[in-house]
């Protein structure tokens, strides 16, 4: 996959921390992540295969957990990582022009969990992978890490700079366009027909700026319950995952 470097806010932010068992089997485990430290427990470290490139230093429960956000779960592990190259959009459409899987375009999503949980949906559902606005999406992180549960290191993300001329981009490789909303009557379900499918979810409360919804082919809004007025856009993007993927 061509990559063209690290961008400049990365490097000025300097270099994220990973903890939890998942999230940094999963770092050692891609070819494409440099792993720069480690801290670990003797007990956390026995049955993994550590690059002998990597320095270990080892420590105590209490020791890593000042090395970690409050009370997060590390598991007996924590490394420091350099962020992996960007992707250009134009190599990921082009990666994906033989199949159906689905794209994710997230229209500033800023909380890191979500975006981590919507990596995890991406990964679980072969989806080709995220896009989202550069200064409107979270960096890499620990939290981003955590919540993906592995799936950082597998779904292929695509920072751009203007949301909406990549959606044409998008539709220029022969993707449908499908933003949901709540306030559309179609459903999903009505909307998608058999194109190579781009699923567009805007920010949990303020949903799809105006601009980015003109840029839609379709606006759509999956079948809940009156009872309920929206789902987090991290349930929103797991749902239109699987019925993209399961289609008829």
């Amino acid at each position: 996959m061509a990559r063209r470097g690290h961008r400049p806010s990365q490097a000025l932010g300097g270099r994220p921390r990973f903890w939890g068992r998942h999230a940094v089997t999963a770092a050692l485990a891609n070819p494409e992540r440099v792993v720069r430290k480690m801290w670990a427990t003797r007990e956390a470290l026995a049955g993994l295969d550590i690059p002998p490139v990597i320095p270990i230093t080892y420590a105590e429960v209490t020791d890593l957990a000042r090395l970690v956000p409050g009370d997060a779960p590390h598991q007996g592990l924590v490394i420091e990582v350099d962020p992996l190259d960007d992707i250009w959009l134009g190599d990921l459409l082009q990666q994906g022009a033989d199949d159906k899987r689905p794209l994710l375009v997230l229209d500033q999503v800023t909380d890191p969990h979500n975006v981590g949980a919507i990596l995890r949906s991406a990964a679980a559902f072969d989806a080709l992978g995220i896009i989202t606005q550069d200064r409107h999406s979270p960096p890499e992180s620990g939290t981003i890490a955590r919540s993906a549960s592995g799936a950082l290191e597998l779904v292929p993300w695509v920072r751009v700079i203007n949301l909406s001329r990549a959606l044409e981009e998008i539709a220029e490789a022969g993707f449908w366009r499908i933003g949901l909303a709540g306030d559309t009557e179609q459903t999903l379900a009505q909307t998608m027909g058999e194109a190579r499918v781009a699923l567009v979810l805007g920010a949990e409360g303020e949903g799809l700026r105006h601009n980015v919804a003109e840029h839609c082919d379709q606006l759509a809004r999956l079948p809940i319950s009156p009872k309920m007025e929206s789902l987090n856009v991290s349930n929103a993007a797991a749902i239109a995952l699987y019925a993209v993927t399961t289609r008829g």
